[in-house]
């Protein structure tokens, strides 16, 4: 599999306001790609048009060279999608929340893969707390979980720093350039300025169109 991508000619219309059109993207893999742009510009319907959750749009979608209608179970298959929300259920501890997750992924209900992730995003200690008694940034910590208890080449992330603190934020900064250099491919929106690096790639939604650029 080459782990690709594509939009070509892509367009969404929200309230009588193009948010973009014509737009062409080519994501791949060994790639971090920031999409940018104002409040309002697209950032996030585009992450959810290109991760299967829109289908109000304009213009053809590609992954692995074949079109979107023809791939579609494959690219469920290797994409990893996190949402602008946490998406913690408040009522479950950590643990149970990611049982959760690995049953909606389809995977072996593993506990000692589930206390691993959790040590690995600096939940240790805290498994078995009900997730609503834990910080907001604890509670992202335990979405964040998921990038090591679910193996998918693709990683769409709709602001995935938020929340978090400055040695999380480092800790996820290394995370994302680490499965790039893997062979795995980042697609992600946030207000946080990522530290440059061989892999990030940036384009800026706004005024209708797109620029795209290192």
């Amino acid at each position: 599999m080459s782990l690709r991508l594509q939009a070509q000619n892509l367009a969404c219309e929200r309230d009588d306001r193009w948010l973009f059109r014509g737009l062409d993207l080519d994501i791949r893999a060994g790639e971090i790609v920031r999409v940018e742009g104002p409040n309002g510009s697209g950032k996030t319907t585009l992450l959810k048009i290109l991760s299967g959750q829109l289908a109000d749009y304009e213009g053809d979608l590609f992954w692995d060279d074949r079109p979107m209608r023809q791939s579609r179970d494959s690219f469920l298959s290797n994409l990893l999608y996190l949402g602008h929300a946490p998406g913690v259920k408040a009522a479950l501890t950590p643990l149970e929340n990611l049982t959760w997750y690995q049953a909606m992924a389809g995977q072996p209900k593993d506990e000692a893969a589930r206390y691993a992730a959790l040590e690995d995003v600096g939940l240790a200690g805290f498994e078995d707390l009900p997730a609503g008694q834990l910080s907001a940034g604890q509670q992202r910590r335990v979405a964040l979980a998921r990038l090591v208890l679910t193996p998918r080449p693709l990683w769409v992330l709709d602001e995935p720093f938020t929340a978090i603190d400055r040695d999380g934020v480092a800790a996820l900064e290394q995370r994302l350039v680490a499965h790039a250099r893997r062979g795995g491919c980042v697609l992600v929106t946030t207000h946080h300025e990522l530290t440059p690096c061989a892999e990030l790639r940036r384009i800026r939604l706004g005024g209708g169109g797109l620029d795209a650029g290192n």
